[in-house]
């Protein structure tokens, strides 16, 4: 019997592509940044040691932004292998000429749908976290199907973590806050950091402020961070 699950072709996209202009230095990045520090999905699965030239901890970031704080993490953490997933042109133009001039060897980046690269070049079992930071609450009640934070995203996530490895969700949207812990919540393989169902934890000091954070607190934002843990 073939699989009931929608191909990716016809899946309800969590993001719009919008073509966006570069600057010089974004053009440069893509140029001279993406073939050092750029990842396909046509290279297939990936080998992380390989990829990175050594063995360590290994990060994911979904959907990264501009690239500010993923590099502040890489640069705290030079031991860890990090690797950031983004769709926005301008947004991965920037980061990869940010690494052209910073001294960091530990981060790469795929330009690409991250259910495709989920799919396509994470095997299971292989990561210890997976961030997701401040993704698109769409607000209004018929864009909500477009939310990233799914069952079935949330699930793959899951089998993609090594034993005690984590997912560290964060956003300033209440409403979509209630329906992150209701996924996560649901989901077998996951168990709260917190000790108890749809609780938040203290923002942990590897997770930098974000300047979108900062906007949100301003506008009386309540930002949450949630972790949950692979089950052993």
């Amino acid at each position: 019997m073939g699989s009931s699950e929608p191909p990716l072709t016809h899946r309800i996209r969590s993001f719009v592509m919008r073509a966006g202009r570069m600057t010089p230095a974004q053009e440069r990045g893509w140029q001279d940044g993406f073939p050092r520090f750029g990842l396909t999905l046509q290279a297939g699965q990936l080998d992380w040691d390989q990829a990175f030239g050594f063995a360590g901890q290994r990060v994911v970031e979904i959907g990264f932004g501009m690239g500010d704080s993923l590099l502040q993490m890489a640069q705290a953490d030079p031991a860890a292998q990090f690797i950031g997933i983004e769709v926005h042109r301008p947004g991965v133009g920037r980061l990869l000429s940010q690494l052209l001039v910073a001294e960091t060897r530990n981060l790469r980046v795929y330009a690409e749908d991250a259910v495709e690269v989920m799919e396509q070049c994470l095997a299971p079992n292989t990561v210890d976290a997976i961030h997701i930071f401040f993704p698109d609450p769409w607000h209004k009640k018929r864009h909500h199907k477009r939310r990233l934070i799914q069952p079935r995203l949330v699930h793959n996530l899951a089998t993609l973590l090594r034993a005690d490895g984590y997912l560290h969700l964060a956003t300033d949207w209440v409403p979509y806050a209630e329906h992150m812990f209701e996924v996560l919540d649901g989901e077998p393989l996951l168990v709260s950091a917190a000790g108890e169902p749809a609780t938040a934890v203290p923002r942990p000091d590897y997770r930098p402020p974000t300047k979108f954070e900062a906007r949100g607190e301003r506008l009386g934002h309540v930002v949450q961070d949630l972790i949950y843990r692979r089950r052993r």
